[in-house]
């Protein structure tokens, strides 16, 4: 198992210890550190998502109002 150090300000300290006082502290941080990794790879999955998308918005080329109609009212009894 890895050691690892930080830094964090004296009143998260405390409130962390406060909070998870009788707990295994190395535990909830290994838990949150993996929390933290999972959410930072769905931030770039959405990222990219998101700039997948604009660079095919940008490929399409536009449809027509009347043609937007059209395909609404198509197939309706």
């Amino acid at each position: 198992m890895a050691t690892v150090n930080f830094s964090v300000p004296e009143d998260v300290k405390s409130t962390f210890n406060k909070a998870f006082a009788g707990a295994n502290k190395s535990a909830v941080v290994a838990q949150l550190m993996r929390q933290a990794v999972e959410e930072r790879r769905r931030q770039n999955r959405r990222r990219r998502a998101i700039e997948r998308l604009l660079r095919l918005r940008r490929t399409i080329r536009p449809v027509a109002e009347v043609a937007i109609r059209a395909a609404r009212v198509k197939g309706r009894p």
